[in-house]
């Protein structure tokens, strides 16, 4: 437990209120800071992408490649409008509608329509299938659905005999489905807004639905099994923005080096507003604090996105800022020199990160690592960066440390969906490296050890075990599933998260793994993999890794290599290797060459632990492939059934494993 008055920090957020918390529903907190920020700008996007149907006459059409933005009064107008005409299509208080788009401004202007409207927003992966698409439209009951394009809108037409949809909305223009019944294009539904707007029906429509009436329905991603839609009152959204503003706002005690956020900040937004972390993090908590939110094009884009939003922070997942350290490192790799600058400034920033007090010879080498690498990777962040956030999995030690020592703090927290979704985040005033920070203000943890072998965790410094939650903030249960609710709270109440964490001095969290991805081996040994393939997280040849052996002898990995730095090492030997991936990928050079990082690993871990055998895999784990989440954590199934003849390599045949 935090000990009283080592802390005063903690007493200040607990008791801090000002104009951005509140105890409304989403659209009346909304709507408060259009009121408030009416003249600073909400919203970046990006010309040349789409055909967007609200351009050019409802907003301005940038030019291909550049980004243009729009105010807070403005946004709030057109969200009005929308609200007026979701009404027109019968929209009314407590109808399902579902969004189904990649993150873009218009994600965000529907998201508040509809809730503006009376309406609840239940959530939909781009990625999902048409039998997916049936399932999370037909499980909530939904009235209607906004479509991003043409191309979504095909894979809805495959199920539509399936559906009871009222209506469907096209975010883009169309083109094939112009004449189709039902099917209104997003600016459709705005100028019906425009001629059926009255100002006192649209307070009334705010006034219907209360703080504890359903807001969202946000269905899990679903690593395994059906997903579940995870029922988020207003009171539940609303109650998150408080406690993480009361953590990172513009309190009056913080000093006036601190990162805070506050209204002249911009955010760039970069995973699927579908995933609950985004759209509390990077979407309610911005637009309520009056900040700018930029979007990203798509991930592939983030690094000439950065340049062009030039964000003072944002939310993301670990693979992501892999592949900001990834394409960092490609940049230095024009010639031995600078591939040797950089990894030794590298190494200083791991150093100064850990060092309680950096003496005179440290302090230097960072200023030189500053000038020759530091700075050029934070130009290439937009050269505004404050701090960036963490979450949605397990940010390796070895990228956390390397970017603090950078001058770039990722601060690490822990949230879930059921908990709308942060539980625990590091403060500016106290952000300790790896660690996911202490809980939020007025949300309880509890841990409890009983599910966890106490030989696993024998050398933990502090308290492990599951991670248990209360707060204002956490759901009361599943949509129309009584028993997985019932399953996920204990008889007193705690919801019960699944994850094992370790809980240290003055309640701060180390994570370990999710209960169910643990691997016990035939031996009894428990082996947590998450921190195992953390550690390949700044690796220049392994681009992804999975660690496995659950009831095996022993522990094994499949490895997708970094294809670019093959090639790179191999031109730089002058070896002749096969064109094609799988081909390469049985390169008895190329598996050599990868398992010197495997060792280099090994060398950190528990004998149990250490990983005897690897299959190299050709194809990059994606949510495209179904391999990953959309919210890009491994589907462990997915790709074990994927990958079923090279797991039977390694535990059928009785070839060499690496070194002990």
């Amino acid at each position: 437990m935090i000990k009283s008055g080592e802390q005063g920090w903690l007493d200040s957020e607990r008791e801090y209120t000002d104009e951005v918390t509140g105890d409304g529903t989403v659209p009346e907190m909304f709507a408060e800071s259009v009121e408030r920020n009416a003249d600073g700008e909400a919203q970046m996007y990006k010309g040349g992408i789409y055909p967007r149907s609200l351009t050019p006459e409802v907003v301005d059409e940038p030019e291909a490649g550049t980004y243009t933005s729009i105010t807070y009064e403005k946004m709030g107008e057109i969200v009005r409008y929308l609200a007026a005409g979701f009404r027109e299509l019968g929209v009314t208080s407590g109808d399902r509608v579902g969004i189904m788009s990649d993150s873009r401004m218009e994600w965000a202007l529907s998201d508040f329509a509809t809730m503006s409207a009376g309406g609840v927003v239940t959530t939909i992966y781009t990625e999902s299938s048409p039998k997916q698409i049936k399932y999370l439209l037909n499980n909530p009951d939904a009235a209607g659905v906004i479509v991003e394009n043409e191309y979504l809108l095909d894979r809805l037409v495959r199920v539509q005999d399936d559906l009871t949809l009222d209506f469907v909305v096209v975010i883009d223009e169309l083109d094939r489905y112009d004449h189709v019944d039902q099917i209104r294009t997003l600016r459709e539904v705005y100028d019906t807004g425009v001629d059926h707007y009255d100002d006192g029906a649209f307070r009334e429509w705010l006034d219907e639905r209360g703080s504890h009436d359903l807001a969202s329905l946000v269905y899990t991603s679903g690593t395994t099994g059906r997903p579940k839609g995870v029922k988020l009152s207003h009171h539940n959204v609303r109650s998150n923005v408080n406690q993480i503003w009361r953590r990172v706002g513009p309190r009056p005690d913080k000093d006036d080096d601190m990162p805070v956020l506050d209204s002249d900040k911009r955010a760039i937004s970069i995973l699927p507003l579908a995933h609950v972390f985004e759209r509390t993090v990077g979407h309610f908590l911005m637009f309520a604090a009056g900040a700018t939110v930029g979007y990203a094009q798509s991930t592939d884009t983030v690094d000439e996105d950065l340049k062009k939003i030039q964000p003072h922070g944002g939310a993301s997942v670990p693979r992501v800022y892999e592949r900001i350290f990834a394409q960092a490192r490609e940049q230095a790799s024009g010639s031995d020199v600078k591939k040797r600058v950089f990894e030794w400034a590298v190494d200083v920033a791991r150093q100064y990160s850990r060092a309680d007090d950096p003496g005179f010879g440290l302090r230097l080498k960072r200023g030189i690592s500053e000038r020759l690498v530091y700075d050029k990777i934070k130009e290439e962040l937009g050269g505004n960066i404050i701090l960036m956030v963490s979450g949605g999995g397990s940010l390796s030690d070895r990228l956390a440390e390397l970017f603090d020592g950078m001058g770039i703090p990722i601060f690490e927290g822990y949230g879930l969906t059921e908990a709308a979704p942060v539980v625990t985040a590091n403060p500016p005033e106290d952000h300790r490296t790896g660690t996911l920070g202490p809980p939020l203000p007025d949300i309880d943890i509890r841990v409890d050890p009983s599910k966890v072998s106490d030989e696993q965790f024998a050398d933990a410094e502090g308290y492990v075990g599951e991670l248990l939650v209360k707060g204002p903030n956490v759901t009361d249960g599943y949509w129309e599933m009584p028993e997985k609710t019932e399953e996920a709270f204990t008889a007193d109440g705690w919801f019960q998260t699944g994850d094992i964490v370790e809980r240290i001095d003055d309640d701060y969290l180390i994570y370990h793994d999710r209960l169910k991805n643990l691997i016990v081996l035939d031996t009894g040994k428990n082996v947590a993999p998450e921190p195992i393939e953390g550690e390949f997280s700044t690796s220049s040849r392994v681009a992804q890794v999975m660690v496995m052996g659950d009831d095996r002898k022993f522990v094994s990995a499949l490895v997708v290599p970094n294809f670019d730095g093959i090639r790179r090492w191999a031109d730089n030997r002058n070896l002749d290797l096969p064109t094609g991936r799988n081909a390469i990928c049985e390169d008895d050079r190329v598996r050599e060459w990868v398992a010197q990082d495997v060792n280099l690993v090994n060398r950190t871990l528990e004998k149990h632990e250490r990983i005897k055998e690897v299959e190299l895999v050709p194809e990059e784990w994606t949510p495209e492939n179904d391999l990953l989440t959309p919210s890009l954590k491994k589907k462990r199934r997915n790709i074990l059934a994927e990958h079923a003849r090279k797991v039977d390599r390694i535990y059928g045949d009785s070839k060499a494993r690496l070194a002990d």
